[in-house]
């Protein structure tokens, strides 16, 4: 007879983890499906420094493994599987990998996002070293130094503003001869002093010396180019959703991403949504958590409603 798990959790990052620690400890019959390691994006950032408790930072690798030691002592499991199918609708929940069948009462989905990249030579390499995807996690390693932002939204125009009050000098490349942000953004871009826009422009090359030391941009109507030099470059061209999984099964936005709200409730019962796949305002490793915490919460409750 096939176990029958309280809880599946798809994505070992930290909101993943997190409910799998609040589940295990709660008594739940828990295991995390995980197709690589665990972190997800966080293990491979090298230095976090905004997550609370570490006063001198702690690195994305051991704040993972840490998190997944956690789990595993209170019972959690960890399977490292490929999620091929989902089954999600009634009372029993199943989920089909490359290692076999997984059935349980409720499912977690924490698959995440990832920033969508510029396609460059080297873009890969030099992630961490002077290229980064997130300002709010990284701008503070560039207090009076320059640094080019990349992108033309609401999240280009915010990572510019974050910037500005803590880099010397803020240069931002947008392929267009206007920004896509909403106008509330442009007023306060408008009142920073030490933000450059270049315009009609999109990156060509990652100028480095082992760290990045400037990009190279060109002119979209004329092809001309120019070299800006730089210590660092924050690519804000949105992020990409890992919701291909359950598009077709849970309601999901323009975007792509799970429609679920704070209490991380989705479109079926018994599934919840955590983290960076879920729609939501601020997508931070504490966010993650908070909702791990939730959705097990939530899990708790539809099965001692359904068990009665």
């Amino acid at each position: 007879m096939e176990k029958i798990y309280d809880m599946v959790i798809v994505g070992g990052g930290p909101g993943g983890y997190t409910a799998a620690l609040y589940g295990a400890r709660a008594g739940l019959s828990v295991v995390v499906l995980e197709r690589m390691a665990a972190g997800g994006q966080i293990a491979m950032t090298h230095q976090v420094d905004n997550y609370p408790g570490f006063v001198d930072g702690i690195d994305g690798f051991t704040l993972a493994e840490n998190m997944q030691k956690q789990a595993h002592r209170f019972g959690a499991g960890t399977k490292y599987a490929e999620v091929q199918k989902l089954e999600l609708e009634g009372d029993v929940k199943r989920i089909h990998t490359d290692s076999g069948l997984f059935v349980s009462k409720t499912v977690v989905i924490a698959t995440g996002a990832s920033p969508r990249y510029l396609g460059l030579p080297n873009e890969q390499e030099l992630t961490g070293l002077g290229l980064h995807y997130c300002a709010a996690c990284d701008g503070m390693f560039y207090r009076g130094k320059t640094v080019v932002v990349v992108g033309g939204g609401n999240s280009a125009v915010a990572d510019a503003l974050v910037l500005s009050r803590i880099a010397k000098k803020v240069i931002l490349v947008h392929r267009r001869d206007t920004l896509r942000a909403t106008k509330v953004y442009h007023e306060s871009l408008q009142k920073a002093e030490n933000v450059e826009i270049v315009w009609n422009s999109k990156v060509s090359q990652l100028m480095h010396d082992g760290r990045v030391t400037g990009i190279k941009v060109e002119n979209v109507h004329t092809g001309a180019e120019q070299e800006i030099l730089c210590d660092g470059v924050f690519v804000s061209v949105g992020r990409q959703p890992a919701s291909k999984l359950v598009a077709g099964l849970l309601a999901l936005d323009e975007g792509g991403y799970i429609i679920a709200g704070e209490d991380t409730v989705t479109s079926i019962p018994g599934v919840y949504a955590v983290g960076d796949v879920r729609t939501k305002q601020v997508r931070q490793v504490v966010t993650a958590v908070s909702d791990g915490a939730i959705a097990s919460h939530q899990a708790e409750e539809y099965i001692a409603a359904h068990d009665e």
